[in-house]
């Protein structure tokens, strides 16, 4: 068994937190509450979560651990 979780769950969250972003990079004026443009705002969060997944994945454990 090979698959680490890590992986698919890096990259949706870098997906969805890419797609977030950059609605609200586009509309940017109708996303704004209380002066703060929350779907960049949260888009930039799920995008770094994302990112950081994907890099433990990558740097994880490349051998599975000896039975």
């Amino acid at each position: 068994m090979g698959l680490d979780i890590r992986w698919p769950i890096g990259l949706m969250f870098t997906l969805i937190g890419a797609l977030l972003a950059g609605f609200g990079l586009v509309k940017g004026a109708e996303s704004v509450s209380l002066g703060i443009n929350i779907n960049l705002i949260w888009g930039a969060v799920l995008l770094v979560f994302g990112v950081l997944m994907l890099l433990g994945a990558a740097k994880g454990g490349k051998t599975p651990p000896a039975a």
